[in-house]
This record gives C-alpha cells, structure tokens and sequence, in this order.
C-alpha cells in the first residue's frame, strides 16, 4: 500500500505503540487521525484529534463520519488488565475481550464503507506473539489476541473483493507501559516495531512477524 498520500486513522494514538505508528505515518506524507479518549490532552504535532471508545458502538461511528476521507485504519488500542482466568476479576476480563477484539471489529465495521468509496486500503490490526503463545498470567489478553487473529484472517477474505487489505502485526513484549512490571525479559523498541510494522504494509504482507520470538512461536505452530 502507498503510504505518502494515504489518510490513516490510528486508535489509542495517544502513547506507545499507537502514538510511534502516527508520527511515522506524517513523516511518511501520510494524513493521520489520532483515536483517542480524550482529544484536549494529545499532544501530536501534525495530527487530527478524534474522540474514540472502541468499545462504544456511537463512539466509533462518529469517528467514521469524521474521518470520511480515510484509506488506512491501525486497529492499535488495546488494554492488559494482568488478570487471570480462575481467579480474575470477571468484569475486567470481560473489559479485555471488549477493547481487544470487540473493539477493532467495530472500528471494521464502521470503517469499510468508508475505505470502500474512498477506492480502497487496508485495515493494518496490532496483535502479538500471544495470539500463538499462551501464558498463564496473559490468559484473557492471550484470548482477546487469538479472537482478534481469528478475526483478521476471516475479514482479510471477506474484504478482498471490496479492495480492502487486511495486514495484522504479530510482536513481542514492547518497551512501553503495559509491560512495565515485567523485568528482566527483553523488549522491542515501539518505534523500531512500528518501522517494521508499516514497513511491512507497504509491502502488502498479510502477517508481519516483528521479531525472533515471535518468529519462533509462530514456526513451532503444527
């Protein structure tokens, strides 16, 4: 996909991940919109400020209605409440499987209209190695991201006739708050990943594998 004259519109733009993806989608000529919860506190030079809860049906059509120009949508926000599954709080579990893939699958639905009269593009979904990997302290993060895999492969075949791709990014453990707890484990740059990331889509691949672990994991895959 040609990123220079692409509009994109990136969810949980405001930190991390999400914030990296938008600041190299500008530097790369790209118009970037910056889903976000609360616009007043971005701070993106060069971005368009959306209000945005995935998990809120209206929230998520409004943000379509604004950005009607979009030929790229990042599916970014996500959450990682560090519960587990036996003994977790079941209301935050259930939180996890809302922002995680009820979430991008709402953004879909409201957004492919959109790219389809704009001519086309691609739907670009943040997952993980987790999507293949499932630890017990990730357990209903580890689901959120197996539904969410499950998702962009059936959508990238229902969505090819409209000349909509789907590309979805499978990556380590990130240098960035969600993670912070975790000590003595490796972790992956957020800008070097979203190089990668949009490196990757350019390319037009359907699955981009960031790093050696997660190469690794999806290889041992039967």
């Amino acid at each position: 996909m040609e990123l220079i004259n692409a509009t994109a519109f990136v969810t949980g733009a405001n930190r991390g991940l999400g914030r990296e993806i938008a600041t190299q989608l500008l530097g790369r000529g790209a118009k970037v919109y910056a889903g976000v919860r609360d616009p007043a506190a971005l701070d993106l030079p060069g971005a368009v400020p959306v209000q945005l809860d995935v998990t809120d049906a209206a929230s998520v059509q409004r943000a379509a209605e604004v950005a009607n120009d979009a030929t790229l949508v990042v599916n970014n926000a996500g959450i990682y409440t560090r519960e587990r599954f036996l003994d977790g709080d079941t209301d935050l579990i259930h939180r996890e499987m809302e922002v995680n893939y009820f979430g991008p699958l709402a953004v879909i639905r409201s957004f492919t209209p959109v790219i389809e009269a704009n001519g086309g593009g691609a739907f670009l979904n943040i997952l993980s190695v987790v999507s293949w990997f499932h630890p017990v302290d990730f357990g209903p993060y580890a689901a959120a991201k197996a539904a969410s895999w499950a998702l962009s492969n059936a959508t990238r075949e229902e969505l090819a006739p409209r000349g909509i791709a789907v590309s979805a990014v499978h990556v380590g453990f990130l240098d960035t708050e969600m993670v912070a707890h975790l000590e003595g484990i490796p972790k992956l740059s957020p800008g070097d990943v979203a190089r990668t990331a949009l490196d990757g889509l350019a390319k037009g691949e359907n699955e981009i594998l960031v790093d050696d672990f997660t190469r690794s994991i999806k290889a041992s895959l039967s």
